[in-house]
């Protein structure tokens, strides 16, 4: 019965993205949904994009065992990235009526920044997708029995059908349907779980002590892996498409900003759901967490020990929080793709073979993401990975960049390439001082010697 209800699932969401196909006309529907989103569909987008299986799978597997140290990251790292967002960059990139970040780079720096930048968003795009096909591998392997390869091989066909044919209106009203089912999903578990306790105070107040902690422990290694936990989204996702792309598509620039401060209010409620279950899980079935696999905690509590409805619900929430992040993420690269790194080589491109080869991007995004998936089946680590790149390279060009008039060309390579260069080299070498804050200070520093230098050759 589970099994069934989840196939039909699948196909409802395919049936979706072929109702969808019927408003793409140009390849601004299918990018941008034709700038006609609400704040709250920009929101729920946002929310549906972001509220990936790190939330479910793997956020709370570090909860149970760290406390709130192990949710900086996921918890406060993307509300704190989402309000820098709205607060200091989304009015003034919508203004310029842009359809990717790397347009951005294009018109502030030049076209070789344009692709440099396309290509490091892209690449920074693979392990994040190939996260959640990993995370579809456990769930299909859970509820239908498949191997990981498998169950990887299946989500991505899935995914890629219904974002090819319905671009970003597909997204979007996936999206809508499966915030839904994730709330009600989460809530229901919650309510079951929850009432097999002694009830949610509790399971909050009955935590060992540091449980709840929110600074480290006064010594430099611990603040340092503290600091880089804070930057991994809260710094490191701001440079990412798929945020601007749900910018760019409201109907204003106040719509847009208004939806990203509610897909981060969002983000960090409903993200507290799992973080509760996984602590009735460890209070009810406290082997699962001895078996040593966070990533299945909620999952394999659900399935052993709750009612089949709850089951039924709890699995389309999971599978609708993979299928929402996972479209949202092979959408950001194939846009980039198309706009930045084919339209501008191929002069007197039509709109339509755009459209075509931006589809086709989708297809190519998620073939090398299945690759990346294969080789690694460490949800959060994949995640958080795609993340580095993105802050250590773009960041300060980004950020100096709109605010800084004074910030040139000569500047913007300096920042990309001292930032990865002292990226990779301090990771090699272990470093006490986590290595993505050597890049990120590297990268600032070298945007601003690099511009300084450059105006007084």
């Amino acid at each position: 019965m589970l099994a069934t209800c989840i196939l039909l699932y699948l196909v409802f969401t395919l049936g979706i993205g072929a109702w969808a196909s019927r408003r793409i006309h140009s390849s601004q529907d299918f990018t941008l949904a034709g700038r006609r989103l609400s704040t709250g569909l920009v929101g729920v987008t946002i929310f549906a994009t972001w509220y990936g299986p790190e939330f479910i799978m793997g956020v709370p597997g570090y909860f149970v065992e760290e406390g709130v140290m192990g949710t900086i990251t996921d918890q406060f790292g993307t509300l704190l990235c989402l309000l820098l967002v709205a607060g200091f960059f989304a009015r003034r990139l919508y203004a310029m009526g842009i359809v990717t970040l790397s347009d951005f780079f294009r018109i502030r720096f030049g076209e070789r920044v344009e692709t440099a930048t396309s290509l490091i968003q892209v690449l920074s795009y693979f392990p994040w997708i190939a996260a959640q096909f990993v995370a579809l591998a456990y769930l299909f392997g859970v509820v239908l029995g498949t191997s990981v390869p498998e169950g990887i091989l299946l989500g991505a066909t899935v995914v890629v059908i219904y974002t090819f044919i319905g671009g970003m209106w597909a997204v979007t009203l996936t999206d809508l349907l499966q915030s839904v089912l994730i709330v009600a999903g989460l809530g229901w578990v919650l309510v079951e779980v929850v009432g097999e306790t002694d009830g949610i105070l509790a399971l909050v107040t009955d935590r060992p002590a540091g449980f709840y902690a929110l600074l480290p422990a006064p010594n430099l290694a611990a603040w340092s892996d503290y600091l880089a936990m804070w930057m991994a989204f809260g710094l490191g996702a701001i440079p990412s498409q798929e945020i601007y792309q749900r910018l760019f598509s409201a109907r204003s620039a106040e719509q847009g900003r208004g939806g990203v401060v509610l897909a981060g209010v969002l983000l960090f409620l409903i993200g507290c759901l799992p973080l509760v279950i996984g602590l009735a899980a460890v209070e009810l079935q406290p082997e699962l967490v001895a078996a040593g696999d966070g990533q299945s905690l909620i999952p394999n509590m659900v399935s052993r020990y709750t009612s089949l409805p709850v089951r039924i619900l709890f699995f389309g929430a999971l599978i609708s929080a993979i299928l929402s992040t996972s479209s949202g993420a092979m959408l950001s690269p194939a846009t980039v793709i198309g706009e930045n790194l084919i339209r501008p080589r191929w002069k007197g491109i039509t709109d339509r073979q755009l459209l075509w080869w931006t589809r086709m991007s989708v297809v190519g995004v998620a073939a090398v993401a299945c690759l990346f998936a294969l080789n690694d089946s460490h949800i959060h680590g994949l995640v958080v990975d795609s993340a580095v790149l993105l802050m250590v390279c773009l960041l300060a060009p980004l950020t100096l960049g709109l605010h800084w008039k004074g910030a040139t060309t000569n500047g913007a390579w300096a920042a990309i390439g001292l930032g990865a260069v002292t990226w990779f080299m301090t990771d090699r070498f272990d470093t006490v001082i986590d290595p993505t804050i050597y890049g990120t200070l590297a990268s600032f520093a070298g945007m601003g010697a690099g511009s300084f230098l450059g105006r007084t050759a």
